[in-house]
């Protein structure tokens, strides 16, 4: 019971079936994932690994299966120590969240808001950030998720998924948790941690803030402008008293 109480609020163990993730996460990888944090409120943020189910069209039938493994494999995903066969879940790393305008064009890096992202940390090595599949600029309506693989170059993320509903982009309550450790194999044992890259980048409303911003500071000198312009004429029409 504690177990099956952990699994579904706290932590669930997922494995990695694909090398969309490589360097970050191997195949075979078991994942630790959060499920407390959307609990109490919690969205995803750039930067986060996360897992979520299948928006629709991005993975193919789930392949039947029978037999003394199925039932092994059902009774350890019902206490969350193995994923579930039947789910169709994915995961990918959050590149940008609603609000925000995200593109990439061939030879370039990502952009997030017009700001580029140094993604040296986790991307594949001999990867480039979307020369595969350049895109955008897409804005990313609220409350979804645009989301890329790290082995960028083996990944069908977003970027392929833009003919569908959302254009590529997932919906927040899809995503099941954060992955936040590597549990298994022992000898990979490590946290998932937000690369630093992504404490730099400037939220959606402060992309059009310097604008805003000498906006509100021409307004007092257009009026003060204003005002003097007007005492000339007065000046002219009445000339000097004394």
């Amino acid at each position: 019971m504690l177990a099956l109480v952990i699994k579904t609020f706290l932590l669930q163990a997922f494995s990695i079936p694909s090398d969309s993730m490589q360097n970050t996460l191997q195949r075979g990888d078991r994942v630790l994932v959060d499920k407390l944090t959307p609990w109490f409120g919690g969205t995803p943020e750039r930067g986060e690994v996360v897992v979520f189910h299948d928006p629709g069209g991005w993975l193919g039938e789930t392949p039947s299966n029978g037999g003394f493994g199925a039932a092994v494999q059902d009774a350890l995903s019902f206490i969350g120590l193995m994923p579930s066969a039947e789910d169709q879940d994915l995961i990918k790393r959050v590149i940008a969240v609603g609000g925000d305008t995200v593109e990439c064009h061939k030879g370039g890096s990502v952009m997030v808001n017009g700001e580029a992202i140094d993604e040296s940390d986790y991307l594949y090595p001999g990867n480039t950030p979307c020369d595969d599949r350049p895109f955008g600029p897409i804005e990313v309506p609220e409350g979804r998720l645009w989301v890329m693989g790290d082995h960028r170059q083996d990944s069908l993320d977003s970027r392929y998924h833009q003919n569908l509903a959302g254009q590529g982009t997932i919906s927040e309550d899809e995503v099941v948790g954060r992955a936040v450790a590597i549990a298994w194999p022992v000898t990979r044992w490590g946290t998932l941690p937000v690369p630093g890259a992504y404490d730099a980048l400037a939220g959606p409303a402060a992309v059009g803030a310097p604008g805003a911003v000498a906006l509100v500071g021409a307004v007092p000198l257009v009026l003060w402008r204003r005002r003097r312009a007007a005492a000339a004429d007065r000046w002219e029409t009445r000339g000097p008293t004394g």
